[in-house]
């Protein structure tokens, strides 16, 4: 690191000095900036929060009451002389790029991103900067996400294969964000849709944020059971495992999924079906997304993070990296059980620049 950094690590997370506060700490602060409300970015605790406009409804139901301030993309405020912004992630719904403008430098904190079309969520939106700290979940070259079309019409066709056989097709994604873009991207013709009630809050509170998305139930709201052998049911990966899945009879289970694009990935899962579907950046998405904020300087956090610095320094730019708890699959499984992703219980302390 180097003096007058806009962002430095510390204990607590990733922390500005001049402005004195965090994004996405992991432990508690007094105030935190929040690019996104899974769980490993978003935590119970802090003293403050601030997030963009759009993310409030997820945070209410993952964080339940907290002091929260929003923020529209692209409105600027000014913290103790630095000028703060939020942009875009494209990651979901609510997600934003941090941006930090003091003393003449212009940073940007990615938090998690994708650059690929959701229609749940706003676009990702480059915005220059001097230095970028970007995630590398996918960070290596093997991942190169299929268009939407191609990766629904397969859904599509798995689902109307297992309808016409008679037996359900469960659909195991992550509750927040994967479960919506799956939502979205379905032709709710063939069948009833079912989901997990770890999936309907959050899909509740993406239809108030104005997202369209088709009808969906509770299996406890289903009085004619044989529409069971033709529903797509989605439901987190814990639920595949439980005894919940019993209700719906023969079923055919699949998995949606960055990770799919591994091999052997399905097969350790104990899923009939693999699909590669994520809501991050893919290798050439990360690339692009580097290159368009015209940034010399280039922080990689986590994920692939030794090769992709290696990599950006071939490419001639500064690149290093930040060691953080994000990416942790564990907090947002946590989550979806029914628990929470909350910070140690001493209350947030003031942090001295």
């Amino acid at each position: 690191m180097k003096p007058n950094d806009l962002v430095v690590q510390r204990p607590e997370g990733l922390y500005c000095p001049p402005g004195d506060f965090y994004i996405d700490p992991w432990r508690p602060v007094a105030r935190a900036v929040i690019t996104h409300a899974h769980a490993d970015h978003a935590r119970y605790g802090h003293g403050h929060y601030l997030a963009s406009s759009d993310a409030q409804g997820v945070l209410r139901v993952r964080l339940g009451s907290i002091d929260l301030q929003t923020l529209p993309y692209g409105e600027r405020i000014s913290h103790n002389g630095v000028t703060l912004s939020l942009h875009p992630a494209g990651h979901v719904l609510g997600s934003a790029q941090v941006r930090l403008e003091h003393g003449g430098q212009v940073w940007v904190a990615s938090g998690d991103y994708k650059v690929a079309p959701d229609p749940t969520c706003a676009a990702f939106e480059p915005v220059k900067c001097d230095v970028f700290i970007t995630e590398s979940t996918f960070g290596m070259p093997i991942y190169r996400w299929i268009p939407d079309e191609e990766l629904f019409t397969g859904i599509n066709d798995w689902w109307s294969r297992n309808a016409a056989a008679g037996r359900a097709s469960v659909l195991a994604c992550y509750s927040f964000g994967k479960a919506q873009r799956v939502l979205a991207g379905v032709d709710a013709s063939i069948g009833p849709i079912i989901v997990h009630g770890a999936v309907e809050p959050l899909n509740a509170a993406y239809r108030e944020a104005g997202v369209a998305l088709p009808p969906t139930r509770l299996v406890t709201d289903v009085a004619d059971r044989s529409e069971l052998r033709r529903a797509l049911v989605v439901c987190p990966p814990s639920a595949v495992a439980s005894t919940w899945l019993r209700r719906f009879g023969e079923a055919s289970t699949a998995f949606a999924s960055g990770w799919m694009q591994l091999r052997g990935a399905r097969r350790r899962g104990g899923y009939d079906r693999g699909f590669v579907l994520s809501d991050h950046a893919d290798w050439p998405g990360l690339m692009g997304a580097i290159g368009a904020t015209g940034a010399q300087r280039v922080i990689v956090t986590h994920g692939s993070i030794a090769a992709m610095v290696r990599y950006l320094r071939e490419q001639g730019l500064e690149a290093e990296s930040f060691d953080t708890e994000y990416g942790s699959d564990d907090l947002e499984a946590a989550v979806e059980k029914g628990g929470s992703a909350e910070l140690p219980a001493e209350p947030p302390q003031e942090s001295a620049p």
